[in-house]
């Protein structure tokens, strides 16, 4: 069986049916292409085909986009001239697609057959610019779709003609929510926006197609029309030109210049809405080529799609049974033990949420109402199923209640003896094939097993919060965890729709391990007199969503004085944070312990929105008179993270760059750009990175020196993917 197949009926429509084998939704890879542009040219010749409808097999879908997998290798691909290949490459896409635009019409827009696109449900990426190379787009009426281009999300953006085809159609402005932020729509919302043109009943959207396409009808596209004008003003109309003067400041402010794939996707739009139809086109494959080859979009692409959906698929599963959880047990209803109650019963499992008090347990349960009801209110949930879901949950503080369970999720205060308490308590209850997780974010995994009798089935599961909103989940294996509970919580995150890493114990696991040193040196920058402005906005232009020192107003600063005390008394001398310190303690004395407090690093109004940083930092702490340049400041922040990264691969904490790399974009926000700290090392080359932490060693400490592994790798001009991707490839 083919990508596509073409079935020509009695009443002349030739039906092209996309269906991949093998694959659960449509992808179209490099082979597809010359068969789908075969299959057009035999419609086009044959007299008997009045027009064509072009739709899918698969059940609920049209596609999910190119197989990222093949762009990815596309500069590989394209031999000794990459930016050539990928050009030739890409305006071959655009020729066949023109095709189908044209459908056989000559230069005064007569003769052609009339092309229908029928989308039974998702269509992404190219299984949107398909679609919109055709006449008219039908959609069947599937709440469950979603259709739109979110390839910006991955670093790239639309360039199959999907950017100059969408910004054409319905204006830079109306374009901008679907290209910039790489918006999706329901079938019914992507009609209201005008990507999609009509929404039919699912059992009419062929019977729909082929009549639209058998009524004769007008298929020259508006562009191709003499005397067209864009939607909204061109750029040279005032209207068009403030439109891409309030884009481009929009752009900026959200990307801060730090993803290149937004400005290139502005870029060509602003330039191909100044010149024809076709040499825009061309202009959109320039663009899409500059993108590809920064090593940008590779990394992103490697990091937040191949990578992100390989560990969600199982990389580094142990060889286990299905271990899918039936009946949770949550401890502890405060906002963690809520957030995590809400996902699974959102994922379909019947959860038992347990507190000290029934008052307190209720009010953990009453999270996910409140949560449904804002559903409810934008229309993204109904009354009945808000009734079901919390149908699926007791609150309760009887522990008798988790018998039957199949996994145990720990979330009581941070406290070696409660949640030892509490493990006992819980594990009285259950049969002895179930598992026991701990969420912590600093306790050692190995130290709190000692409170089961069976620590091979105790486990580490570290949320972020807030845990509905947030997509990593960490996995932290304690020195006795064993397989069968490791396949549990991979199971498990895998049911709740999230992305998990897999990590060993060791102190701050993964993921805090590299935020504080971030938080650290923002502090110590404050302290040797450096602007708060200047620290933030250094973090946050080289893609970070916030500051470090946004960041520890947001967390708590009593939270960072806590675990700074606990970390002190662990490591008694070594302790490296003294300095950062006596910023944190001072500021707990003075009451500012954040947002939470409407005072911290910032000032905040009665409504908590900040007002600005507060003046008495540099009361106490003098800003010194000779600024450190941007530059600097950047590589601080960045190289305080990326060497605990390292570290942690080379005390075998972690075991896979991959999932170092997205779990710290998606964990903390780690520029996302760069594809996180192993790829951006890449970026920057493994030579210049050890040169780097030599020179930021010397002028501000040890804590910047080069670890063993980074110099070696430097010595031999190695590189992280290059080293250590056939474990990837073999896991």
């Amino acid at each position: 069986m083919t990508d596509f197949t073409m079935e020509k009926h009695a009443d002349g429509v030739a039906i092209i049916t996309w269906d991949v084998p093998g694959k659960s939704m449509n992808v179209m890879t490099m082979e597809a292409w010359p068969l789908l542009d075969s299959l057009i040219d035999d419609a086009l010749a044959d007299d008997a085909v009045k027009g064509i409808v072009i739709t899918s097999g698969k059940e609920g879908s049209f596609a999910g986009g190119m197989d990222l997998n093949v762009i990815a290798r596309m500069k590989e691909m394209a031999g000794d001239d990459p930016a050539r290949g990928l050009m030739d490459g890409l305006m071959d896409m655009h020729r066949i697609l023109r095709k189908i635009e044209r459908a056989g019409m000559d230069d005064k827009n007569k003769g052609g057959k009339p092309i229908a696109a029928a989308l039974p449900g998702t269509a992404l990426g190219i299984g949107l610019e398909i679609p919109l190379a055709c006449h008219r787009i039908f959609a069947a009426d599937n709440p469950k779709a979603k259709i739109g281009l979110p390839e910006i999300m991955v670093g790239i953006f639309p360039g199959a003609g999907g950017t100059t085809r969408l910004t054409r159609k319905l204006g830079a402005m109306g374009a901008s929510p679907l290209l910039l932020e790489g918006k999706l729509n329901d079938p019914k919302k992507a009609k209201s926006a005008g990507v999609v043109d009509e929404v039919v009943p699912a059992d009419e959207l062929l019977d729909k197609a082929r009549e639209w396409v058998l009524s004769n009808p007008t298929i020259v596209k508006p562009w191709d029309e003499k005397g067209y004008k864009m939607p909204g003003g061109a750029p040279y109309h005032p209207a068009g030109f403030m439109t891409f003067v309030g884009a481009s400041a929009m752009v900026n402010g959200k990307t801060q210049g730090a993803f290149p794939a937004a400005k290139a996707l502005l870029s060509a739009v602003y330039e191909g809405a100044l010149v024809p139809f076709d040499t825009a086109l061309k202009i959109e494959a320039r663009w899409f080529t500059h993108v590809l080859m920064d090593p940008s979009s590779s990394a992103m692409i490697r990091s937040l799609f191949i990578n992100k959906e390989a560990l969600e698929k199982g990389a580094n599963r142990p060889d286990a049974p299905d271990q899918r959880v039936r009946k949770l047990g949550v401890l502890g209803a405060g906002m963690m033990g809520a957030g995590i109650t809400l996902v699974s019963a959102q994922a379909g499992m019947e959860v038992v949420l347990i507190d000290q008090s029934q008052e307190a347990a209720d009010k953990g349960k009453s999270y996910t109402a409140d949560y449904m009801d804002k559903g409810i209110k934008r229309g993204k949930a109904t009354e009945e199923k808000k009734a079901e879901m919390l149908d699926r949950i007791t609150a309760t503080t009887d522990y008798a209640a988790l018998k039957g369970c199949d996994l145990i999720i720990e979330a009581v205060f941070e406290d070696p003896a409660v949640k030892a308490e509490a493990t006992k308590k819980a594990l009285a209850e259950v049969d002895e094939d179930c598992i026991f997780a701990t969420n912590t974010s600093t306790l050692p995994i190995t130290d709190l097993a000692k409170a089961s009798d069976a620590p091979q089935e105790f486990i580490g599961i570290h949320f972020f919060s807030p845990v509905e909103k947030m997509y990593l989940v960490e996995i932290i294996k304690g020195q006795q965890t064993g397989p069968r509970a490791v396949a549990k919580a991979l199971d498990y995150v895998r049911q709740i729709r999230k992305t998990p890493i897999v990590v060993n114990d060791a102190r701050f696991f993964y993921a805090n391990r590299c935020i504080i040193p971030y938080i650290n040196e923002g502090i110590r920058m404050v302290a040797e007199g450096v602007a708060p402005a200047l620290i933030d906005n250094a973090a946050r232009q080289l893609g970070f969503p916030v500051g470090p020192l946004q960041l520890v107003d947001e967390t708590s600063i009593d939270l960072g004085a806590r675990i700074a005390r606990a970390t002190r008394a662990a490591m008694g001398d070594a302790y490296p944070d003294a300095a950062v310190d006596e910023v944190i303690f001072w500021m707990e004395g003075e009451g500012r312990l954040g947002r939470k407090a409407n005072a911290g690093f910032f000032d905040y109004d009665e409504k908590g929105k900040r007002q600005g940083y507060w003046p008495g930092l540099a009361e106490k702490f003098p800003r010194a008179g000779a600024q450190p340049d941007l530059h600097t400041v950047q590589h601080r922040l960045m190289f305080a993270q990326v060497l605990e990264a390292v570290r942690a691969l080379e005390e075998g904490v972690l075991e896979d760059i991959r999932e170092g790399d997205v779990g710290a974009i998606l964990g903390w926000g780690f520029a996302p750009w760069s594809g996180g700290p192993f790829s951006w090392l890449d970026i920057i080359g493994t030579p210049y990175a050890a040169e780097r932490c030599d020179e930021l060693a010397a002028a501000y400490g040890p804590r910047f020196s080069t670890p063993a592994l980074l110099r070696e790798m430097a010595d031999k001009g190695q590189g992280f993917y290059a080293r250590f991707g056939h474990t990837a490839e073999a896991a």
